[in-house]
């Protein structure tokens, strides 16, 4: 089975793919590859960011990866957090402490529409690939569900009673935005 590195300090994100690619590939994390390093997030599209990461692993340790960059982007605020996602309520904020900005901003506000987006950065054979995957959706107004990470517990994709938290890791990955740009990547290695 051939391995391929997963760019992401993110443990949950590591457990979504692996949870979606384990039958196809050996997913290796930073830690597999003795990596500890903050890698830089400084672009200002996921595209950008996503693309970052990868480079960083393949010019540094050499090994064909992938990277994605994800976030929520809300209709009523523009757009935001988009790219900040991680660190919309400060550099060292808590997955806590965005929800609650987020829900403090849409307070008194109807339109509660947003949607998650991910961009996958694959580097292979000298070759860059992406791929972009994203759900529609709206913010709740109080938190639901202990499962995932982020913005999960405010967020309810359309069509669905639930919250992302409420879900558990296989309903999510059959419909999620990172589940989608998976699902591109391997239909590529396909």
């Amino acid at each position: 089975m051939q391995s391929i590195v997963f760019a992401t300090n993110n443990l949950h994100k590591l457990d979504e793919v692996r949870n979606k690619l384990s039958k196809h590939f050996n997913i290796l994390s930073l830690n597999d590859i003795n990596c500890h390093d903050e890698i830089p997030e400084t672009a200002n599209t996921f595209e950008g960011n996503a693309e970052q990461k990868a480079n960083w692993i393949l010019e540094k340790y050499g090994f064909d990866c992938f990277a994605d960059d994800s976030g929520i982007e809300i209709e009523a605020l523009n757009g935001e957090p988009g790219v900040f996602s991680a660190r919309y309520a400060g550099e060292n904020c808590s997955y806590d402490d965005n929800n609650k900005k987020v829900l403090y901003k849409l307070k008194n506000k109807t339109n509660r529409n947003a949607r998650f987006v991910t961009s996958i950065c694959l580097k292979i054979n000298g070759e860059t690939h992406f791929f972009n995957g994203k759900i529609e959706g709206v913010i709740i107004e109080d938190y639901a569900g202990n499962e995932g990470f982020g913005y999960d517990p405010i967020f309810v994709p359309n069509g669905y009673s639930k919250s992302f938290a409420e879900m558990n890791l296989n309903e999510k990955n059959k419909i999620s935005h990172r589940a989608k740009a998976l699902e591109k990547m391997l239909y590529f290695f396909k």
